[in-house]
């Protein structure tokens, strides 16, 4: 039986206004109200006013943003790629 091995990511939000992720594989886009971004876990929405992308390594898959922070909201657990431009047009 072959075992599928889950990802790894973490999230930690300081005062609303700091916000550090672990895991993170792409960023789909971002502006200052809002930022959609996949991890190894699915996707995530961040939403807020005067969002800014600070840090990001691609190496460690790490990701710092500052702003006003409203919403974290996951999405499906395995979607961990962007959608097609047809599923995009349809949401």
């Amino acid at each position: 039986m072959q075992e599928i091995q889950q990802g790894s990511h973490s999230l930690s939000l300081e005062n609303r206004k700091q916000l550090r992720l672990t895991g993170v594989t792409d960023i789909d886009s971002f502006d200052e109200g809002q930022i959609l971004l996949f991890t190894q876990l699915g996707e995530l929405l961040i939403k807020g006013k005067n969002l800014h992308v600070n840090e990001l390594s691609v190496e460690s898959g790490s990701l710092t943003v500052e702003g006003d922070i409203w919403t974290l909201s996951y999405g499906e657990k395995n979607r961990k790629a962007k959608a097609s431009l047809i599923k995009k047009a349809f949401r």
